[in-house]
Parts: C-alpha cells; sequence; structure tokens
C-alpha cells in the first residue's frame, strides 16, 4: 500500500493542517516501459505554497485531493523499463507519497554512491542552482560590492552570500534569530547578519551596510525589503526568488499603499529588478552549475546544512514551519525515517 499526503483544502488565506490529508492507496501494477519508485528523501521547498492555491501562476495548481507536488530522491524498486534497474537512485517528481510509477521520462539518474544523495534536492540541485544563477547572472555582483541577501541561513540564501563572498563582495545577510545569525558569520562567513526580529531592523541593516547595497537577493518581501529599499544605490540589482511573506496575504492589503514609493526607487536610482523561473529560464545551463558547485564543494568553499525531518507523517507540519522561517537549513523529509539528523 502506499501513503500519500493530499490537498484537502486550499489555504483560506494561509495554509494549516487541515490543508493536508494523509490517505492509503494501493500501488498500482507496472505496465511495459514503467518503474516502481520508493521515496527515500523528499524535498521541502516555499514553492509548493503557490502550487496550493488555483490562482494563475507559472505552474498549474495541485489539484483538490491531489498528492502534493515535490521533487524526491527515490530508489528503484521494480522495472519494466530498460533504461532503470532495481537499486537504481533517480531525481523524480514523486510527490510527498512513499511509492509512485514513472514512464522514466521525468527521471534523472544520480551516481552510484553519492555520498549524500539528498544534496541532489538542494547544495547540488535545485536551490543550489536558484542561488548560482540568481546572484550571478542578474545580480552580476562585482568585488567590493555590498551583496544582501534575505532568508540568509535557508537553503538558498544561505549559498547565495558564500557565492557572494567567492566574488570578493562584502554579504550581509537577514536571518530569524540571533542563533542563524551567529551561524550566517561564523561558519558561512557573511560579513554581518540581522536579526529581522529586532524592531530597529532598518536602523541595523544601515549600519552594516554604510556604503549602500548593490544587490539585494529578494527570498521573503514584506518588511525586509522596506528596510532594504531606501539603502539600494544607483543602478542596484534585485533577483527576486521569492516572496514567503506575502504567499499568505489577502489582495487588497496595505502592501498596495507601499508601491509608489518602490516605483519611484527603482526609477530615480534606475534599480534592475527580475524575477526568474530555474529550470524555464537556465535549464541549459545546470551542467555549468554543477562543475562551479562540485569543486566548491570539494574545496571546503562552499557549507551546506540541510534540516532533517524524519517521516511523511511529519511532513505538513514542517512545511508549515517553513513557511513560518522555523527551518534552519536546507529542509528535507526523511522519508524511511532510517538516516540519522546531520549539519
Amino acid at each position: 500500500m502506499n501513503r500519500r499526503i493530499v490537498l484537502a483544502q486550499r489555504p483560506q488565506p494561509a495554509a494549516s493542517l487541515d490543508s493536508f490529508r494523509l490517505e492509503t492507496a494501493a500501488i498500482p501494477d507496472l505496465s511495459a516501459g514503467e518503474v516502481l519508485l520508493r521515496t527515500i528523501w523528499l524535498s521541502l521547498d516555499p514553492y509548493m505554497r503557490g502550487r496550493m492555491s488555483d490562482a494563475p501562476s507559472y505552474a498549474a495548481p495541485v489539484p483538490l485531493g491531489g498528492v502534493m507536488t515535490g521533487q524526491t530522491v527515490s530508489r528503484v524498486e521494480a522495472s519494466q523499463n530498460a533504461d532503470y534497474r532495481v537499486g537504481d537512485l533517480v531525481l523524480a517528481m514523486s510527490g510527498w507519497q512513499e511509492f509512485a510509477v514513472s514512464d522514466g521520462r521525468d527521471l534523472t539518474r544520480l551516481p552510484a554512491g553519492m555520498q549524500h544523495p539528498s544534496w541532489a534536492l538542494g547544495v547540488l540541485g535545485m536551490t543550489g542552482f536558484t542561488a548560482y544563477m540568481g546572484l550571478l547572472d542578474i545580480g552580476r555582483p562585482k568585488a567590493g560590492e555590498t551583496v544582501v541577501v534575505a532568508a540568509a541561513t535557508g537553503a538558498v540564501g544561505s549559498i547565495v552570500g558564500q557565492i557572494a563572498k567567492l566574488q570578493g563582495c562584502r554579504a550581509v545577510g537577514i536571518a530569524g534569530g540571533a542563533e542563524k545569525c551567529r551561524w550566517a558569520v561564523d561558519e558561512l562567513g557573511f560579513d554581518a547578519c540581522i536579526d529581522h526580529h529586532s524592531p530597529q531592523l532598518a536602523q541595523l541593516l544601515a549600519a552594516a551596510c554604510p556604503g549602500g547595497i548593490d544587490v539585494y537577493f529578494e527570498n521573503v518581501g514584506g518588511k525586509i525589503f522596506r528596510a532594504v529599499v531606501p539603502l539600494l544605490n544607483p543602478h542596484a540589482r534585485i533577483p527576486v526568488c521569492g516572496l514567503i511573506a506575502h504567499y499568505d496575504a489577502q489582495a487588497g492589503s496595505a502592501e498596495a499603499d507601499w508601491s509608489p514609493v518602490l516605483m519611484r526607487t527603482i526609477l530615480v536610482k534606475r534599480i534592475a529588478m527580475r524575477g526568474f523561473i530555474i529550470f524555464d529560464d537556465y535549464g541549459s545551463r545546470f551542467p555549468e552549475f554543477q562543475t562551479a558547485m562540485h569543486a566548491w564543494l570539494d574545496q571546503g568553499r562552499i557549507k551546506y546544512r540541510e534540516d532533517i525531518v524524519h517521516g511523511l507523517d511529519n511532513a505538513p507540519h514542517a512545511f508549515l514551519g517553513l513557511l513560518s522561517g522555523r527551518n534552519f537549513g536546507k529542509l528535507v523529509v526523511d522519508i524511511e525515517g532510517t538516516h540519522g539528523d546531520r549539519v
């Protein structure tokens, strides 16, 4: 039998545990060309919140009663496809479930003997690729410039800051809590990190960026973006990766009243602000990213942290924690519950 978590109801407006339902269903028989996959690792990412809504977007929403979307590392359990053997590890879009059937066209085989297969969901996968292309292609940092990144200890932000340092920049992070800020500075090498819970957020950020901000990597929006905008230098660049502070906001909120200030800043300071969808916009450059990231990891120049949750049942609670900033590093679910916690 297959255990799976489906979308029970759309957020109203915030996602909650009532948004999800755990179901059990029979595993279908395989047809010619298909493989049966057992999920080993499930990635939890902020974009999933957008898929829970039926508002127009760049991707189709999860249907009510449908399995929650998500990328996985899976093991081939049975195969009627000549390209895949039992025991192969693959990247798949199996979603929040223990088993899935695939015709093989959406699978990517992982190297045999890979030391940390779950890293294919993070630093060596979509989140690392997002940090790499967003910063280097849209942010275009130059040595000596100041790069600020929101959610600086998250899956994307932690890598953005480290790549900024490799480019010779001043890296300033914004994170939630003193422990996360200490880790960003002491372990990741950020020059400074500001706790966004502080009532002096704007003043502390200004003090950490005495020369202004040249690149702002946006993961959050809201009050953090409002603190950043007055500090932007002429010709600053803003890669827009995510807006987690707005995912549960209702239309017509007070944010709209702030738009004239933002628009004037964009005009007067000639700001370049661009959103991106990583594989749609940069899929052809994934090998370039992998070559660079493997080298940096092998040289110890990039550090990586995972926040591991054990068991499919705990995925909804962990995902809601991700939306509120409770995760510390890349959030992954150990579906089998057999892997220990690691940093």
